[in-house]
């Protein structure tokens, strides 16, 4: 199912949740051709945001992906507390939540690695090029390796244009 970033974003913002767009999402705003069907989020391990992200995709139906649909499963704060990087599935589209990326860096570490974005009738924060590429650079999967060569491309030219 592909998915649709303008579905999964606003409610996490109107819950306020304090996360940071990263992956294939957050590659496509700095200008990747690339496609993707999930939404990668980092988000913040505190009690108070896990408390606000829960509620705020429950509605929506997340499950394991990949997982048997009997398997239980209940998306609860204490599951996000006793967890800690879930890939779900949700009637809004695959949504991969990280509680640290590769290279065990957590929301606080990439916090000062984001920028605002302005889109869908709200703001949020996405992980700014450099870190993205070494986010994929330390996932060292095949798919980010291939699309690490791309994002040094847009890295470069937007430094031309800087300087």
């Amino acid at each position: 199912m592909a998915v649709d970033l303008e579905q999964i974003i606003p409610p996490l913002v109107r819950a306020r949740v304090d996360f940071i767009l990263i992956g294939g999402m957050a590659a496509i705003l700095h200008g990747s051709a690339r496609v993707t069907f999930d939404v990668d989020v980092v988000y913040s391990r505190t009690d108070q945001n896990i408390e606000r992200l829960a509620p705020a995709l429950a509605p929506h139906g997340p499950h394991l992906r990949g997982a048997p649909r009997d398997l239980p499963f209940s998306w609860d704060a204490k599951t996000i507390r006793n967890g800690l990087n879930f890939t779900l599935a949700t009637n809004l589209g695959d949504v991969d939540l990280f509680g640290e990326v590769a290279g065990g860096e957590t929301y606080s570490d990439l916090l000062p690695h984001s920028f605002e974005v302005e889109a869908f009738g709200v703001r949020f924060k996405c992980i700014d090029l450099p870190t993205l590429i070494r986010i994929k650079e330390a996932a060292d999967r095949p798919k980010d390796r291939e699309a690490v060569t791309e994002l040094r491309v847009l890295l470069e030219e937007s430094e031309e244009k800087q300087g």
